[in-house]
C-alpha cells in the first residue's frame, strides 16, 4: 500500500475550547479565526447564502418540488497526519457531533490520528455470456489487455493527462450453476483521481464492451460500476494512553479493557457487528452526506467489506499493545470525491469542502475514514463504561430469570427477588418461581415486603382530578395506590452505587453534580442534603412502578431512598423532612412540581392538594372504597416536559387557558363531595368531563384516548389520562367491570392493573 501520509505545515490549530457553549456567530467567526474560513465564506455561513436555492436544487434532479435542510455542525480538535481539521458534518444527531469532537480531543492529546490509503481505483465489470470457450476467452483478454485498456482510456484523455484512467484488466470465471453456464467477468480497473468517477467508468465499460465481445467470441450484458471498492481503502490508526481514558467514575485501565473486550465481541459476532459497523457510518456518512459524496454507496461499499471473509465482521479493531496503550484501527474501503458536476452545484458542499482544506480526493478518503474510527472510539467507551456502570449484577439477573423460565407477568418480580437475595442463580430464580403460584399483576406483590426490616417504602399515586391546573393553585386530588418502591441502603467499598433492577439502572453517582445523569441527580441532591455524599454506600432500590408511567415513580424512589438513609444512618427525619426533602428531588426532575407526588409519596393517603396554602394538604373523606383501573400506555412521558409545553401554551393565552384551569377546580371541588358521599356515578362523569378539559390542553395522546374509549366502552363509569399525560397512564373508575375492562386493555396490547382506594 503506498501511502499519502501528509506532513505538517498547515496554517492553524482545529482545538477551539468549549466551541459548543458558543453562539453560532461566535462558532463561525471561531472557525475564520483560526483560518479555516475565507471572508467570504464567513459572510455566507452568517448570512445563509450558502444553502442550496430552489432553482439549484431543479437542475440538480427531476421534480423537484422543494429543499430539505440538514443540521451542518463541525466537529473541531482533529489532528490527522500532522495537520489539523475541523470537518464539516451534515447529520440531524446530535450525538455523533458531540461523540466526534470528544474523540477528537482525546486522540489529540495522545498526537492525533495516522492514516494511509491507497490510489482512488473504481472498478469497473463487464458481464460476458454465452462464451464458447471460457478458459481461452479468458487467455485472450489478458493477452489484449493492453488494448482494452488503450481503448477505454481513448474515451477520456483528459483523466489520462490528470495521471488517471484505465490501469488494468483482470478476468473473472464463474463456475456453472444448474440453470447457466459458466460466466465471464471483465473488471476494468480505473484510477478516477479526484472525481468520484461512477459515470466515467460506466461510459469506459460501455465504450469496450464490443471490443470484448470480439476477442471473447461471448455477449456483453450488463457493464456497470461495481460499488464494492475494495481497491481504494483506507487503513488509519490511534494510540491512546489509559490515563487519557479515565472518567465517569472509571479508571482508565478498566476503560481500555472494556473497549477492547466490546471490539472482540464485533469481531466475532454478525449482529454485534452490524450495529458496531453502522456507528462507523454515523460518522463517514455525516461527512459524505456535507461533502457531496454518495453515502449510498460508501455503506454498499463498507459493508460488503465488512462480510468478505467467513462471516460478517468489524470494519475496526481495538486492542491492547505491549505498552499497555489502546490501540484503534480501521481498515475499510473509502471511495469518493472532491471534483465533479453534483459537488459543485450545491453551494454548502462546496464551502465545506473549501473549510475542510483537502487537496485531493484520497485526503477526504483518510479523513472520512478516521471520522469512522474516531465515532466508534466513542460509541464503543460510552458502551465499556456503560456495561462498567448498567452493569453487570443487573443483567445478569435479567438472564438467570430468562434462563429459569420466569413468564412475562414474573419476570420483573423475579429480577428484583434475586438481586436483592445476593443469590444470583438459576436455582434461586426456580424457587422463586416456584413460590408464585400464579403469573399476577405487579399491584398484587406491592405489600407483601414493605415491611421487612431492612426496606423503607414510598408510594405510588393516582390524580383523580386536577392534574396540570393544581401547578396555577387550583385543587388536585391525589390518592395512594398499592404501587410501591422499597430501597435498602448497605455500607459499600468505594463510591455511591445505586442500583434498580427492574429499570435497568445500575451505576455509581459522580461526584460532579453537572456530570450525573437523570436519574442520579435526584439522588446526589439527597445525599448533598443530608450530607452522605462522602459516604461509600450501596442503594438498591426495588420499584413496583413502572418508569415515567405518570403514577409518581420518581417522588416514590426518592421518599424510598430517603427513608432508606435515614434507617441506615440513623438521622431521625420526621414525614415533615422527608416530604421537603423528596420535594426538592421533584424540582430536580420536573423543574416546577406541584408538589402532589411527593406528599402522596411520603404520607400514602388519599388528600386534597392546592399550592400557597398552609397546610398544602387535607386527608380525602372516602364514603365507599374506589376500584380503579389502571391503563399504561408503554410511552414513557416526563412530567417535566408536558409541564413545560402547558406553561408555555398559558404565557401565550393566559385568559383562555385560565378558564380551562378554573373549569378543572370547579370539577374537582364537586368530586371531593362526590367522593365523600360515596357516589361513584357523579365521580365518573367528573372524571370525564375533565378529560376533556386536558384534552384541550393537548396533554393527550392516541394511545391514552384508546385506552380511555375501551374503558368506557366496557363498563367504566369514568376515564381520564392520570399525572402528566403525553403518554404514560389513564384510570378508568369501574366499582363492576373492572375484570372486563382489564381484559380489554390487555387485549389492546396494554398494560392494565387494578388498585382500591379506601
Amino acid at each position: 500500500m503506498s501511502s499519502n501520509i501528509k506532513q505538517p505545515g498547515n496554517k492553524s490549530n482545529s482545538a477551539i475550547p468549549a466551541f459548543y457553549k458558543l453562539s453560532i456567530p461566535e462558532r463561525v467567526r471561531a472557525v475564520r479565526d483560526k483560518g479555516f474560513l475565507s471572508s467570504q465564506d464567513f459572510k455566507s455561513l452568517l448570512s445563509g447564502e450558502h444553502t442550496l436555492s430552489l432553482e439549484s436544487a431543479d437542475r440538480m434532479i427531476e421534480n423537484v418540488v422543494g429543499v430539505m435542510g440538514l443540521p451542518v455542525a463541525v466537529a473541531p480538535n482533529f489532528l490527522i497526519n500532522g495537520k489539523d481539521y475541523v470537518v464539516p458534518l451534515a447529520v440531524e444527531e446530535p450525538s455523533i457531533v458531540a461523540a466526534l469532537s470528544s474523540a477528537a480531543k482525546i486522540a489529540r492529546k495522545a498526537g492525533g490520528y495516522q492514516v494511509e490509503s491507497t490510489p482512488p481505483i473504481l472498478i469497473g465489470q463487464i458481464q460476458v455470456v454465452e462464451v464458447p470457450h471460457t478458459s481461452r476467452a479468458k487467455l485472450k483478454l489478458l493477452e489484449r489487455k493492453q488494448e482494452v485498456i488503450n481503448l477505454a482510456n481513448s474515451l477520456h484523455p483528459r483523466m489520462v493527462a490528470r495521471g488517471g484512467g484505465a490501469i488494468d484488466l483482470e478476468v473473472i470465471l464463474h463456475p456453472a450453476t444448474e440453470s447457466n453456464m459458466e460466466m465471464l467477468v471483465v473488471h476494468l480497473l480505473v484510477n478516477t483521481c479526484d472525481a468520484m468517477g461512477a459515470n466515467l467508468v460506466n461510459t469506459m465499460c460501455e465504450g469496450v464492451a464490443s471490443l470484448i465481445e470480439s476477442i471473447s467470441g461471448g455477449k456483453v450484458f450488463l457493464r456497470i460500476l461495481s460499488n464494492l471498492t475494495d481497491r481504494a481503502l483506507i487503513r488509519g490508526k490511534v494510540r491512546i494512553p489509559p490515563q487519557l481514558l479515565a472518567g465517569r467514575g472509571f479508571d482508565g485501565e478498566s476503560v481500555r479493557d472494556g473497549i477492547a473486550i466490546a471490539s472482540q465481541f464485533a469481531a466475532i459476532d454478525p449482529y454485534r457487528a452490524a450495529t458496531h459497523n453502522k456507528g462507523i457510518m454515523n460518522g463517514v456518512d455525516a461527512v459524505a452526506i456535507a461533502t457531496g459524496n454518495d453515502w449510498r454507496a460508501i455503506e454498499a461499499s463498507a459493508h460488503a467489506y465488512a462480510a468478505r471473509g467467513t462471516h460478517y465482521t468489524s470494519l475496526t479493531r481495538w486492542y491492547t499493545d505491549e505498552e499497555g496503550m489502546l490501540v484503534g484501527e480501521i481498515d475499510m474501503p473509502m471511495k469518493v470525491g472532491i471534483v465533479g458536476g453534483p459537488l459543485q452545484t450545491n453551494p454548502t458542499v462546496a464551502l465545506n469542502l473549501r473549510m475542510l482544506n483537502v487537496s485531493k480526493a484520497t485526503e477526504l478518503a483518510e479523513v472520512m475514514g478516521i471520522v469512522g474510527l474516531a465515532q466508534n472510539f466513542s460509541a464503543l467507551r460510552a458502551l465499556a463504561t456503560d456495561g462498567i456502570q448498567q452493569g453487570h449484577m443487573t443483567l445478569h439477573a435479567r438472564s438467570v430469570a430468562t434462563a429459569a423460565g420466569a413468564t412475562p407477568e414474573m419476570f420483573p418480580i423475579v429480577v428484583d427477588r434475586l438481586v436483592e437475595s445476593g443469590e444470583i442463580k438459576i436455582w434461586k430464580a426456580q424457587e422463586i418461581i416456584k413460590g408464585l403460584s400464579r403469573p399476577r399483576d405487579v399491584a398484587d406483590y406491592d405489600q407483601a415486603e414493605i415491611d421487612h426490616e431492612d426496606l423503607a417504602a414510598g408510594h405510588g399515586k393516582i390524580i383523580l382530578l386536577g392534574e396540570h391546573a393544581v401547578v396555577y393553585g387550583s385543587h388536585a386530588i391525589a390518592a395512594a395506590v398499592p404501587l410501591a418502591v422499597r430501597a435498602r441502603v448497605q455500607d459499600g467499598d468505594d463510591g455511591v452505587q445505586l442500583i434498580v433492577p427492574r429499570w435497568g439502572v445500575e451505576q455509581r453517582l459522580h461526584q460532579e453534580a453537572e456530570k450525573r445523569q437523570s436519574f442520579e441527580r435526584p439522588a446526589g441532591v439527597i445525599l448533598e442534603k443530608l450530607g452522605l455524599l462522602d459516604k461509600p454506600m450501596r442503594i438498591e432500590v426495588y420499584s413496583d412502578i413502572p418508569r415515567a408511567m405518570g403514577l409518581g415513580g420518581s417522588a416514590a424512589v426518592a421518599v424510598a431512598i430517603i427513608r432508606a438513609l435515614d434507617k441506615h444512618y440513623r438521622l431521625g427525619l420526621s414525614d415533615e423532612d422527608v416530604n421537603s426533602l423528596a420535594y426538592e428531588c421533584e424540582r430536580v426532575a420536573h423543574g416546577t412540581p406541584s408538589g402532589v407526588d411527593n406528599t402522596v409519596a411520603t404520607y400514602g393517603n388519599a388528600i386534597v392538594y392546592q399550592r400557597n396554602r398552609t397546610p398544602a394538604f387535607q386527608d380525602v373523606e372516602i364514603g365507599a372504597p374506589m376500584k380503579f383501573v389502571i391503563g399504561m400506555t408503554g410511552v414513557e412521558s416526563l412530567t417535566a416536559g408536558m409541564v413545560a409545553q402547558v406553561r408555555k401554551a398559558w404565557e401565550n393565552n393566559k385568559r383562555v387557558y385560565n378558564r380551562v384551569f378554573k373549569g378543572i377546580d370547579g370539577l374537582t371541588l364537586e368530586a371531593i363531595e362526590a367522593i365523600r358521599k360515596g357516589d361513584l356515578a357523579q365521580l365518573g362523569d367528573l372524571m370525564n368531563v375533565c378529560q376533556g378539559l386536558l384534552n384541550s390542553l393537548r396533554v393527550s395522546s392516541w394511545e391514552l384516548e384508546e385506552l380511555i374509549h375501551l374503558a368506557r366502552d366496557n363498563g367504566a363509569l369514568g376515564a381520564k389520562l392520570t399525572g402528566g399525560g403525553g403518554g404514560g397512564s389513564m384510570i378508568a373508575l369501574c366499582p363492576r367491570d373492572s375484570d372486563k375492562v382489564v381484559q380489554a386493555i390487555r387485549a389492546a396490547g396494554y398494560q392494565a392493573t387494578e388498585v382500591i382506594v379506601e
